[in-house]
């Protein structure tokens, strides 16, 4: 496999950097290959601002299929947002970890996924009937993505009643927000409960943990989301009513 870390933690030196280190050497020993983006040892810019943008025309209406697309964003786009989106055009697999902050994940990386993701790229494609792809479709779909987070909470309160929210709620937003509606299939995130009081042999069982769900990487099954255009939807994009009857709220689209 190809697997590119996206790392968004502003210590190296921390918990998280640790589990990357773990999770790296992991990667390697299993023959697969990796690439990483350190998006704080980057400088990663978080916002999107006109640099971003070179002497390409703003209409897109007159672009006609994906090499015309592709060469319009070559044009326009900034070199530190083309590398990225080189890494992830190699990639298989993109791992991206965080700690959870505000119920979501830094803002550094909000950033990147404002300015990589960006339409043509990641998203604003269409099929060959016209039709708009996005959730199970789009530009990064046949990719899987995986969260690696920490959390200071105890995972009870991340539970199915917990007082923080079920922790696949929480993070709805950015396993089908983000990963979904661009194709990429998400897996079951892999937390860390506890991290800013975890004893040394909690990291060990941490990382053994971590260690066991890269091993398992490529048989691991995704979330059960559904595609827009497999019929589980309606023409005013409503779940029909024979899928979760009864339900309502984010939990019912997996």
């Amino acid at each position: 496999m190809k697997i590119l870390w996206v790392f968004a933690h502003p210590e190296r030196r921390s918990l998280g950097g640790s589990l990357m280190t773990e999770g790296l050497r992991t990667l390697e020993s299993l023959g697969h290959e990796h690439r990483t983006s350190d998006l704080y040892g980057m400088g990663w810019k978080a916002v999107v601002d006109a640099d971003d943008f070179g002497d390409a025309p703003r209409d897109r209406r007159l672009l006609v299929g994906p090499e015309q697309e592709r060469a319009y964003r070559e044009r326009s786009l900034s070199e530190d947002v083309r590398r990225e989106q080189e890494k992830i055009e190699w990639a298989d697999t993109l791992v991206f970890q965080f700690p959870l902050w505000w119920f979501g994940p830094p803002a550094i990386l909000k950033g990147w996924f404002d300015r990589v993701l960006v339409q043509g790229f990641g998203f604003g494609l269409k099929g060959p009937d016209g039709r708009t792809l996005r959730y199970g479709d789009g530009g990064l779909a046949g990719k899987r993505a995986l969260v690696v987070t920490s959390v200071g909470a105890r995972e009870s309160g991340f539970g199915p009643r917990g007082i923080h929210g079920q922790l696949d709620q929480v993070l709805f937003p950015l396993l089908h927000g983000t990963f979904w509606y661009t194709g990429m299939a998400a897996l079951p995130p892999f937390v860390v409960y506890g991290a800013d009081r975890l004893t040394d042999t909690g990291f060990a069982h941490s990382a053994a943990q971590l260690r066991e769900r890269l091993r398992t990487l490529p048989t691991t099954s995704p979330l059960p989301f559904h595609d827009e255009n497999g019929g589980a939807y309606d023409e005013d994009l409503v779940l029909r009513p024979e899928l979760a009857p009864g339900l309502s709220g984010v939990g019912v689209h997996g």
